[in-house]
């Protein structure tokens, strides 16, 4: 009976490893490419925003969408969705996370009408979700405004002003999901919240 050492081990399971992600790589590629495309969307039924509901419309954009569909990762490249939080409105922790969700969905909703198959990439990739620091409304217009030109979805999100902050006022941008190298271009600088 031969015995392995620990570093034959180790190579062996590293192997493995490599074998099942590109496996289940090409797998969903595959599954992505053959099969059926999706029943058209039934439009949704208008509905009425809750009390519960903090946020504004994020329906104003300041800036016109890039080609959302362009935004292609390779196979093995990481996404990211980045939300860029203000500071300067000294917000709660609760608000901001409320904030931050109003964000996420804004920008899961945008992608999922034009381009699935990013958002499908980034779910398969982890999901990578990063806060980060802004001080001003004018910072968030700048990222938005840079993010568009690179074809990422940006979604600033308008507080309705029922609690803390002023009815209007933009607490938070979401950019992405991406890939990370193309969302670092906009938000590299940033520190994290």
């Amino acid at each position: 009976m031969s015995s392995f050492s620990s570093s034959q081990i180790a190579q062996g399971v590293a192997l493995v490893a490599v074998s099942l992600s590109v496996g289940y790589a090409l797998g969903a590629s595959s599954f992505r490419t053959t099969s059926a495309s999706p029943p058209p969307k039934q439009p949704e039924p208008p509905t009425e925003e809750t009390e519960e509901e903090e946020s504004g419309s994020e329906d104003e954009e300041d800036v016109a969408d890039g080609d959302l569909t362009q935004v292609k990762p390779g196979m093995f490249e990481e996404c990211k969705l980045v939300l860029v939080v203000r500071t300067d409105l000294k917000m709660t922790t609760g608000k901001i996370a409320a904030q931050c969700g109003h964000a996420t969905l804004a920008c899961y909703k945008s992608l999922m009408k034009v381009n699935p198959q990013l958002v499908q990439h980034w779910e398969r990739t982890g999901q990578a979700k990063i806060a980060l620091k802004a001080t001003s409304e004018d910072e968030l217009l700048e990222l938005e405004a840079i993010a568009k030109s690179l074809n990422l979805c940006a979604r600033s999100i308008q507080d309705a002003g029922r609690t803390q902050i002023a009815a209007g006022s933009r607490t938070v941008l979401g950019i992405g999901p991406g890939p990370v190298r193309l969302v670092n271009e906009v938000t590299g600088r940033l520190r994290l919240l």
